[in-house]
């Protein structure tokens, strides 16, 4: 299969050649493979490849989902695939190596997906910027002195450079929706347990932490919602059942929707002018479709105090993790073999007493009373999905820095998003052009908990008044050459 053809379409419509027979899946694979093997040299999006394993599925044969035959990646992070390495962008964790699936891989191979391996990913997610020392920084397709953003950094990077139009991602403080916005894609955050973390996890960092996927077009990332949506064995809660697929929400305009715009940081920090420039943009389209849009100076939450507790809640959710992989090795101090940033945490989480963590999980809850009286007054808050534009590569790593100025940086970069994982809200980066330097830009949408099929119905809206499926970054202009994918 051509390059130029395999791009041309988005999951569903490559699936639909598998299903007419105009292709194979095993010309889908060989060609996604053999995108790899050109681009990811430079880009090094992908960090561990399980070809072997792709090919003994597609060898056995697929099931008949709606994905059938489609190429897809799994964040290095959080999700277990059989027989594939998990380990979370750390040294320490270098050699894990996945005993089974989790529920969700059970759904996306059910779905027909043919998962080829595992995408970059910071450190144990805890960053913007996908940089982790063990395996390398991911550069953005747009740019190459810049990165994608994190945490979901190397999926958003092999969607938007057309190794695969779609990818799992997750998102525990806007980690899909940061490197959605800084690649020029579509990125979405379920409701909190929309999607399911089994069968031995129940929720990630309190629940904070929602996996889903980046693509390019909006009908894929609603189909795959339709595909793993649902509670798994033994949750002990979930989300409200959805009243419509998400993929038959996404073919219809919305009503008239009440809007609320807060171009203001929640925490006080500068946002560059032309993501605020992109915004007010935005919502003139919305109120040329028909929407109301109104200036809100807040949603209501105290932002500050959030930032605290997401510091505690992932320090000691980490920490622990750490722990016990210190176990399993014999290693007396894990904290050690990790980036300076990252074990500075890791030590400050585990002397958190319980008392402390208890107060930031309340602190969660109070930001779910805000928005739930928020979203009673509107249909939707639109704001900037970032502070700032991509990163340049080393901007934000965590190396050469205390964990005060890295967390604070972390924050200034993207102060929107957090609250919509802390209230377990669903949320939205909708691509919206490129700066005068020629660097993705993408605006942020959220909805009342539950609430997926309104977004994915606006989503769908904006992206047939405003298409972005055909804006792709100039590889050959930022220096990845079609034959070794090497940054000139």
């Amino acid at each position: 299969m051509q390059i130029s053809d395999y791009i041309a379409y988005d999951a569903l419509g490559l699936a639909d050649l598998v299903k007419s027979g105009q292709v194979s899946a095993q010309e889908l694979f060989e060609t996604a493979v053999r995108q790899i093997e050109d681009l990811n040299p430079g880009l090094n999006c992908v960090v561990h490849e399980h070809f072997d394993l792709a090919q003994a599925a597609l060898d056995e044969g697929l099931p008949e989902g709606p994905f059938s035959g489609v190429p897809f990646l799994i964040k290095n992070t959080g999700l277990d695939v059989e027989g594939m390495l998990l380990s979370t962008g750390s040294d320490l964790f270098r050699d894990m190596v996945s005993r089974g699936d989790c529920t969700l891989v059970e759904r996306y191979k059910k779905a027909g997906l043919v998962i080829l391996g595992k995408s970059n990913t910071p450190e144990f997610a805890l960053s913007f910027a996908t940089e982790p020392q063990a395996f390398g920084p991911t550069r953005n397709p747009w740019a190459p002195d810049h990165g994608p953003g994190g945490s979901s950094g190397g999926a958003a990077a092999a969607v938007a450079a057309g190794i695969l139009p779609i990818a799992n991602s997750s998102d525990g403080a806007g980690s899909t929706r940061l490197p959605a916005a800084h690649t020029g894609l579509f990125g979405f955050k379920p409701s909190r347990m929309r999607n399911p973390l089994g069968p031995v996890a129940v929720e990630a960092i309190a629940g904070m932490s929602t996996p889903h996927a980046l693509s390019w077009s909006v009908r894929d990332n609603a189909a795959l919602l339709d595909a793993t949506a649902g509670a798994d064995v033994g949750d002990p809660y979930g989300c409200p059942p959805a009243e419509t697929s998400f993929l038959e929400a996404s073919r219809r305009d919305p009503r008239s929707l009440k809007i609320a715009m807060t171009l203001k940081s929640p925490v006080g920090t500068p946002v560059h002018p032309e993501i605020l420039e992109r915004t007010r943009e935005a919502a003139r389209l919305l109120e040329d479709l028909g929407h109301t849009v109104e200036e809100a100076d807040d949603a209501g939450y105290d932002a500050h105090a959030l930032k605290d507790a997401w510091r505690v809640i992932a320090g000691v959710n980490v920490a622990l993790a750490v722990a016990a992989r210190g176990r399993a090795l014999g290693i007396d101090d894990p904290a050690a073999r990790l980036e300076p940033v990252n074990a500075e945490w890791v030590r400050e989480g585990a002397e958190k007493t319980g008392a402390e963590y208890l107060a930031a999980v309340n602190q969660l809850h109070a930001t779910a009373r805000a928005f739930g009286r928020f979203f009673a007054r509107y249909d939707i808050l639109l704001t900037p999905t970032t502070g700032e534009l991509p990163p340049g590569i080393g901007e934000m790593a965590g190396v050469g820095t205390t964990l005060d100025a890295f967390y604070n940086r972390f924050w200034s970069h993207g102060p929107f998003t957090c609250a919509f994982n802390a209230s377990g809200c669903p949320a939205m980066s909708v691509p919206f052009g490129v700066s005068s330097e020629g660097l993705p830009i993408g605006v942020h949408f959220g909805a009342a908990y539950g609430q997926e099929a309104l977004l994915f119905s606006l989503a769908g809206q904006l992206e047939r008044a405003r298409p972005w499926f055909a804006e792709r970054p100039p590889l050959d202009r930022a220096g990845f050459t079609a034959k070794s994918g090497a940054a000139e």
